[in-house]
């Protein structure tokens, strides 16, 4: 076992070194700056200095999912760590595993100016909360924090109290081992029930959600053998994208011809997904067909949508076991797939090309043209907004693991923290951002100036229709005026070009093909700003 003496902060520090920690996102401030900055010069690690802290929270959950280890951000208390709040509830809903180490302020200042119950407001997120309860205790604690993290799959607070910092302790390396090996339902009642309704089926649909996500190969061999198609929820988009029967994405997202096909099956076995709302079109999708649900989580089956049948258990390894069930048994293929046309299944109806008018462009073709143009090995995220679901539908990923939709608590201006989350976590990939006006507008700026000053290859393309969409919508549909939902932004290029970046306005077609050719010869974060008619945006497939 290591030991020396350190000061607290030090071996806070080097706790994050033991937890084999590289990155780290954050705002210093009194109660953790010591600590940032031995973590940087003692450990030659790497520290993402933000301009909001929130913003460290959203880059380290996307760093969890792109990097596969657990992101791990930094504030200091107070209003550090209220600044938090939207960014964690996010991560819960996304049940996504990472580590805020959170100054909390001297224990022996209780009417300090930045006080405030850091545990309550980490509980009413829905995150986890360890205390460091002694100086001595760090390293356990913070072991503690990492654990939890991973087998609870949310976000965890790590509350340090400021006054602990300068205090000596001894170092002793803690980490605590991860019992997470897949879990198999090998027989039993409720496989019988899943496999005899896969075997009966006519028409069986192979759904995977995020939770299937690796498991791609296995979901494949058993679709082939039981001649299903392949479909996937909004999460685990582009997972299938090879395959001659991927149907892309399962629900209100769905081609004309893959919701003809979901709608005339009768049986859909679902990954690793928990049928929300919009994946089973408010459970239309669902009716008269049997549902199968595979998760590796009890809590997530029939939260949403109650199955017919489910199973508990990883998804590769229950798809195998299906597959070699179904193939002792001898069953036939369902002969589904003979009955679609493969080309129709992935295909959204084309853009109808408009002259620009009035400043404004086609939307679906600048999306399409785009789809075109961008790296082929891009990381694709989007921020929420009403522009998203035509670029969730036209804009491709190279596969799962190379997409986010920031879409957990509904929030926007969420999507330009996760991109740089994700430039860090992939390096040598380019990152692509969707975002609308008004998300950019609320936390975009100032930290589309921290892609630049950390040199990162990022793509942001803002949909700007100079209104927040959802509401100018809801007063159109009640033939009410529409102002209050519009807004005279700044230019969105300009301030790009200003904070360090590229910006081009595109206004035109001709604009629009300046923009590719920008995409083609970049050295800096380029933005691009699509300029949008309000009463021309396609509506929102939900």
């Amino acid at each position: 076992m290591e030991s020396s003496d350190h000061y607290v902060y030090q071996t806070i520090a080097k706790s994050l070194v033991d937890h084999e920690v590289h990155t780290l996102f954050g705002l210093m401030g009194d109660a953790n700056l010591f600590m940032v900055n031995d973590f940087v010069r003692s450990h030659d690690k790497t520290f993402v200095p933000v301009a909001f802290e929130g913003s460290a929270v959203l880059m380290a959950l996307s760093y969890s999912k792109f990097a596969h280890s657990v992101g791990v951000a930094t504030v200091t208390h107070g209003p550090g760590f209220t600044n938090c709040i939207t960014a964690l509830a996010e991560g819960v809903k996304g049940n996504t595993s990472m580590v805020l180490l959170c100054g909390d302020t001297p224990v022996a200042t209780p009417q300090n100016l930045q006080n405030i119950d850091q545990r309550e407001l980490t509980k009413a997120t829905g995150a986890g909360f360890v205390q460091m309860r002694t100086p001595k205790t760090a390293t356990e604690d913070i072991a503690r924090a990492f654990y939890q993290t991973q087998v609870e799959r949310r976000p965890v607070v790590l509350n340090m109290p400021a006054d602990f910092m300068w205090e000596k302790v001894e170092h002793n390396k803690v980490v605590f081992p991860v019992f997470n090996d897949p879990v198999l339902a090998l027989e039993g009642d409720n496989l019988d029930e899943a496999i005899g309704m896969l075997a009966s089926a006519k028409r069986p649909v192979i759904l995977a959600g995020g939770g299937a996500i690796g498991a791609e190969e296995s979901l494949i061999r058993l679709a082939d053998r039981l001649e299903a198609p392949l479909a996937t929820t909004l999460k685990a988009k582009a997972m299938f994208n090879n395959h001659p029967f991927n149907m892309d994405i399962f629900g209100t997202l769905s081609t004309p011809a893959a919701y003809e096909a979901i709608d005339k099956s009768d049986c859909v076995a679902a990954f690793g997904a928990s049928l929300h709302h919009f994946t089973t079109d408010r459970g239309a999708l669902m009716k008269g067909k049997r549902v199968i649900q595979i998760n590796d989580t009890l809590a997530e089956i029939g939260k949403n949508y109650h199955p017919d049948a489910a199973l508990v258990g990883d998804a590769e390894l229950t798809a195998n076991n299906i597959l070699k069930w179904l193939d002792d048994a001898e069953i036939p293929p369902s002969g589904f797939t003979k009955e679609l046309n493969s080309k129709d299944l992935t295909a959204h109806p084309p853009a109808v090309q408009k002259n620009s008018a009035d400043g404004a462009l086609d939307f679906v073709h600048a999306l399409e043209q785009l789809d075109a143009a961008l790296p082929d090995n891009r990381i694709l995220t989007t921020d929420g907004g009403r522009f998203m679901t035509e670029v969730w539908c036209r804009v491709k990923a190279p596969d799962a693991k190379s997409f986010i939709a920031t879409t957990n608590f509904g929030s926007i201006g969420i999507g330009l923290q996760h991109a740089i989350g994700a430039c860090f976590a992939v390096p040598n990939r380019p990152v692509v951002l969707f975002t609308g006006d008004g998300g950019f507008m609320m936390a975009g700026i100032n930290e589309f100036n921290t892609a630049v000053r950390l040199n990162q290859d990022l793509i942001t393309i803002v949909c700007n229709d100079s209104a927040y969409g959802a509401e100018h919508i809801q007063f159109v549909d009640k033939n009410i005026d529409p102002s209050l939902s519009q807004f005279e932004w700044p230019s969105f290029a300009d301030v790009a070009t200003a904070l360090g970046g590229q910006g081009i306005a595109v206004e035109t077609n001709d604009q629009l093909g300046a923009a590719i050719e920008a995409i083609k010869h970049r050295d800096r974060p380029l933005l691009i700003e699509l300029m949008l008619d309000p009463d021309d945006v396609p509506r929102m497939r939900i």
